[in-house]
Formats: C-alpha cells, structure tokens, sequence
C-alpha cells in the first residue's frame, strides 16, 4: 500500500493512476488518511455486456429454465 498526500497525488495524477493498478493508493492531508484509491474488481463476462447487449425482457431466470426444459425433452 502506497501513501501519497493530496498534493503530491494531485500534482502526479497520471503517475498514481498507474501505479493503483499494481497497489492500493491512500491519501492524506496533514497526515490523516483522506482517501483510498484501490485498482478496479474484475468484472464478470456477463457484468460486462450489460448496456451493450439490449435489454429485452429475457432474465438469466428465463435461461434457465429454457436449459432445463431442452433437457427434459431430450431424456
């Protein structure tokens, strides 16, 4: 974990936006952690779709049970 104060990571933002993808970043003000910069969660594939793909009413539920339904059916 990295410790920067407000004016340095303020000064270097570029620098910090790098560097937050290897640690997590806190910043301070006159010593007193402000805040904390961490790197992104990795997102699912599925997370990652949503907005592109258009929402048409057909839930993961409805997948689902589609799944189960050709199952039966080939048995």
């Amino acid at each position: 974990m990295l410790e920067v104060t407000a004016t340095e990571f303020k000064k270097n933002l570029g620098k910090y936006l790098t560097l937050v993808n290897k640690e997590e970043i806190i910043i301070t003000r006159n010593g007193i952690p402000i805040a904390q910069i961490s790197p992104p969660k990795k997102k699912s594939i599925v997370n990652q779709l949503i907005g592109i793909i258009p929402d048409d009413g057909y839930s993961l539920d409805d997948a689902r049970m589609e799944r189960l339904l050709r199952n039966e059916d080939s048995i």
